[in-house]
C-alpha cells in the first residue's frame, strides 16, 4: 500500500484536524514565548524571577538552598522523561495490537478501519511524546550546567566575575525551564491526539480545549495575578 492509498483512507476532516492539532501547538508555544506587551504569560514572569534569584544568590551564605532548588527541578526533569519514555513504550505496543484496538472500536461502534489507520493515529500521539522526551533530557543536562555555574559564581560579591556568572546561570536555568514547558505542553497535545481514536470531531474539540487550557494558565490564571502583585523588577 502507496503512501496515496494510505491517504485515502482519512477523510478531509481528518486532515484539518491534525493540521488544527499540529498549528496549535506550535502557535501556543510561540505565543508564551513571544507574549504581547503589556500582557506577559506565567512563563515570562518566572523567567525573570529565575533571574533575580540568581542575583540574590550571590549574597546569600550558604548557598545550600538555591543547590537543593536546582537538585529538585532535576528531579522533576528525569520523573517526566521517565514517564514519557514509559508512554512511549506503551503506544509502541499498541502497533503490535492494532487489529485488537480496532475489535475494541467496533465493539464501541466507533467505526471499522484498516490497522494501517490506527496505526498512523498511534504515531501522531507517538511523535508528540518523543517530543516530550527530547525535551525533558535536554532539561535535565541544562538545569546540570546551571548547577556548575552556580558553582562557578565567586562567594565575594565584591569579586567583578559573582554577578556577571550569576547573569550566565539564571539564562541557562532560563533555557532549562524553556525545554522542560516545551515537554509539559507536548504531553498535554499528545494527550489530545488520543481522541483522534474517536474520530476527527474528537481530535478537533479536544485540541480547542487544550489550547485554551494552556492559554488561561499562562495569561488568565490566578497564579498569573500573584506574580503580577509585586513586579518582579522592582525587587532586584
Amino acid at each position: 500500500m502507496t503512501w496515496i492509498d494510505r491517504a485515502l483512507l482519512f477523510s478531509p476532516y481528518d486532515f484539518a484536524a491534525v493540521a488544527l492539532l499540529v498549528a496549535a501547538w506550535m502557535w501556543i508555544g510561540w505565543r508564551i514565548d513571544n507574549p504581547a506587551p503589556g500582557k506577559p504569560s506565567v512563563t515570562a514572569l518566572m523567567a525573570e524571577f529565575r533571574r533575580i534569584w540568581m542575583v540574590q544568590m550571590v549574597t546569600r551564605q550558604p548557598r545550600m538552598f538555591d543547590a537543593q532548588l536546582v537538585a529538585n527541578m532535576r528531579q522533576s526533569t528525569a520523573f517526566f522523561a521517565s514517564t514519557s519514555m514509559i508512554a512511549i513504550g506503551g503506544a509502541l505496543a499498541l502497533f503490535g495490537n492494532t487489529e485488537r484496538l480496532a475489535g475494541v472500536a467496533n465493539d464501541l461502534a466507533i467505526g471499522s478501519a484498516p490497522a494501517v489507520v490506527w496505526e498512523i493515529k498511534i504515531l501522531i500521539t507517538l511523535l508528540f511524546l518523543s517530543n516530550a522526551f527530547l525535551k525533558f533530557v535536554w532539561a535535565h543536562r541544562l538545569f546540570g550546567y546551571c548547577a556548575v555555574l552556580m558553582a562557578a559564581v565567586p562567594n565575594d560579591p565584591e569579586d567583578a566575575l559573582a554577578y556577571p556568572r550569576a547573569g550566565q546561570a539564571a539564562e541557562v536555568c532560563n533555557t532549562a525551564a524553556r525545554s522542560f514547558n516545551k515537554g509539559l505542553r507536548a504531553i498535554y497535545f499528545a494527550l489530545a491526539a488520543v481522541a483522534w481514536m474517536l474520530g476527527p470531531v474528537a481530535l478537533i474539540l479536544a485540541t480547542l480545549a487544550t489550547l485554551a487550557l494552556l492559554y488561561r494558565r499562562e495569561f488568565a490564571s490566578h497564579s498569573r495575578g500573584v506574580l503580577l502583585t509585586i513586579p518582579p523588577d522592582t525587587q532586584s
